[in-house]
């Protein structure tokens, strides 16, 4: 239903009106809308009923099942089509950029899990004392500003004021050119990234962790067990932990989900070519296949990352499975 001509985008003003007609049949883009949303979800099927004459195997990956004079059944894999903007292979696009952002994701994730769990943890073992309140601010604070804001004071303190000290690049993807032409992958452009997307979850992490301690450590048996002159880290370590882990899990597949779907802001402000970024430029372009894929494989990884976080739910504590 945008406003624009998708064959227009792909072929500039000045194209073929036979050329503009074969690209608008091949992906039923003359039909009406239910017809378009219906070929498209035949598209993204894992087993399909086509017509042997249909222009849309050429693109697909797939096996024939059975097939007859005039059609067959195929299995393949889902076919996000190409883009309107420069014919690529939507797939192609999106393994690239997926490659980054799960990287991406990945470090932010690992930097929020180590510092937010450290510092609630404090703040829990240190309960109503300077280190809790100090803790306790410092959080609210980060979790307070948003990711984008984050991201450009970090670019400016650590990409330009100090980058003598630091010497991390202000912006750039994973991937990039030599001088000879090679591809080479560049570690130091997740740095700062990586920091900006972090903040925020280790704020979260942080307080539910300390809220979760709290909460376990004033219950009977472990008061008991700390009156009976057990071992302080033995305590928090065997019984304390297994006990809170649920909501700091909650927390940790909420918030790895977010970053993996597409640090949009985030890779924008530091040129980071990933899912974000490739959303945001389909966007700009109206480019409807691109934003269609990127939306889809944001919801397949909330889905599969809520399964995940389920599983260890019952693994951790073995009630949930009753």
């Amino acid at each position: 239903m945008a406003p624009v001509d998708p064959a227009r985008i792909q072929f500039g003003q000045r194209a073929d009106p036979e050329t503009i007609l074969q690209l608008k049949k091949k992906f039923f883009l003359d039909q009406s809308y239910a017809i378009q949303v219906l070929r498209y979800l035949e598209d993204l099927s894992c087993i399909q009923y086509i017509n042997n004459s249909d222009a849309r195997l050429e693109d697909y990956s797939f096996k024939t099942i059975f097939i007859s004079d005039e059609s067959r059944v195929i299995i393949k894999l889902p076919f996000f089509r190409r883009s309107y903007v420069n014919g690529e292979l939507v797939s192609d696009l999106l393994k690239t950029a997926m490659i980054s952002t799960a990287l991406l994701g990945l470090c932010s994730m690992l930097f929020a899990f180590l510092i937010g769990i450290l510092s609630g943890t404090l703040a829990a073992v240190y309960f109503d004392t300077w280190i809790d309140s100090t803790i306790t601010s410092v959080t609210t604070l980060f979790y307070a500003i948003p990711s984008y804001i984050s991201a450009v004071i970090i670019a400016m303190l650590l990409g330009y004021y100090l980058v003598a000290y630091t010497h991390l690049p202000l912006q750039g993807s994973l991937y990039a050119l030599d001088d000879f032409g090679n591809e080479v992958f560049n570690w130091d452009r997740l740095v700062l990234p990586s920091l900006a997307l972090g903040l925020r979850p280790v704020a979260m992490i942080a307080q539910m962790t300390r809220a979760s301690l709290l909460e376990v450590r004033s219950r009977e048996y472990i008061r008991t067990a700390i009156s009976m002159g057990a071992n302080t880290f033995r305590v928090l370590v065997k019984h304390i932990y297994p006990n809170a882990m649920n909501p700091i899990i909650t927390t940790l597949s909420g918030w790895f989900a977010s970053l993996l779907s597409g640090a949009f802001f985030v890779e924008f402000v530091f040129n980071f070519r990933g899912l974000g970024d490739l959303t945001i430029q389909a966007l700009s372009q109206f480019d409807i296949p691109v934003v269609l894929a990127c939306c889809i494989v944001t919801v397949c990884i909330f889905v599969t990352i809520n399964i995940l976080a389920d599983l260890i739910y019952a693994w951790l504590d073995p009630r949930v499975k009753i």
